[in-house]
């Protein structure tokens, strides 16, 4: 099942995707008013919270929805699948090798291992949400595709062989980072990695079980249509439930969890030379099966 939220006047509602379509979506909330169905969940998390019951629910609503709650996503103001998540983004740096070590060579550094850090809930942004640079607050922002985990069933000190069994689906992310800042002040890299609005997520939310291999997606980030980062998540060093594992070590993981699984190479600062976003860029980051983000970069007003 494919889970979005949308903007409709001044309310956030839940979309489903519909079977066969690309360009659907089944409003919940319209097609639940007068079906005499359960009371239903009006936001993703609040699907993650009800459980295989609440998944069940909604695939019957939304194989017997009316014609008149199908909604064409093209007409629609996407938001992100949730706003924010339950506690900061849990995120996973250099977790792919040649990231690692393009990283090490931009900076006259050793390949370092990969490392734990957390972004901000006031990061997430809209799938199509624009991302604002403004230069007095940092002048090299570069781009990070990413694949995002969310974990559905809470655990702690969780196994790897029953890891895939916590998560709810996956995402797009971009780990959108201010290098200046991320560098700075002996480094920084929650604070490099934690702008306002600089993580677009979405657009959908694709439950597990639409995902055959989660170590075979393609990933490629496009600036203004040209590719700057291609690869498969099974190039990750730690792949989704080794991550998963090491992070539920003594710490509890909570429905409704993001993790950001890592990037791979092709960032914009271990360019030769180096590149970073400017207003005018339009940033595509895609994950096979899952879906595209699409960014425009703007001039943060003065």
């Amino acid at each position: 099942m494919k889970l979005l939220m949308f903007r409709d006047g001044g309310t956030a509602r839940l979309g489903v995707g519909s079977d066969g379509a690309t360009d659907e979506i089944v409003d919940v909330g319209a097609a639940a008013n007068g079906s005499g169905a359960d009371a239903l969940p009006t936001t993703i998390l609040g699907v993650i919270d009800a459980g295989d019951g609440g998944l069940d629910r909604l695939r019957v609503l939304a194989s017997s929805a009316p014609a008149s709650a199908i909604r064409r996503i093209a007409d629609l103001t996407l938001l992100p699948p949730f706003d924010p998540p339950r506690g900061n983004v849990l995120a996973i740096g250099r977790n792919y090798q040649k990231h690692a070590e393009e990283g090490a060579r931009a900076l006259n550094t050793e390949v370092g291992p990969p490392t734990i850090f957390t972004k901000a809930i006031t990061t997430i942004s809209a799938p199509y949400a624009d991302i604002r640079i403004d230069p007095s607050v940092s002048t090299k922002i570069d781009w990070e595709v990413e694949l995002g985990v969310v974990i559905g069933r809470r655990g702690a000190n969780i196994k790897r062989q029953d890891a895939l069994g916590h998560i709810f689906g996956y995402t797009v992310l971009n780990d959108v980072t201010a290098r200046d800042i991320q560098n700075g002040w002996g480094g920084q890299w929650f604070k490099g990695k934690s702008l306002d609005g600089s993580c677009p997520v979405g657009p959908w939310i694709v439950t597990r079980d639409e995902v055959a291999d989660v170590q075979a997606l393609h990933l490629q980030l496009r600036i203004n249509g040209e590719v700057k980062q291609d690869a498969s998540s099974r190039d990750m060093i730690y792949p989704v439930d080794a991550i998963i594992e090491w992070l539920s070590v003594g710490m509890t993981l909570l429905p409704g969890m993001l993790i950001a699984t890592g990037t791979p190479e092709g960032v914009g600062f271990a360019r030769t030379p180096p590149e970073y976003l400017q207003p005018g860029d339009v940033m595509e980051s895609e994950i096979e099966g899952i879906g595209t983000l699409r960014n425009a970069v703007v001039a943060s007003p003065a």
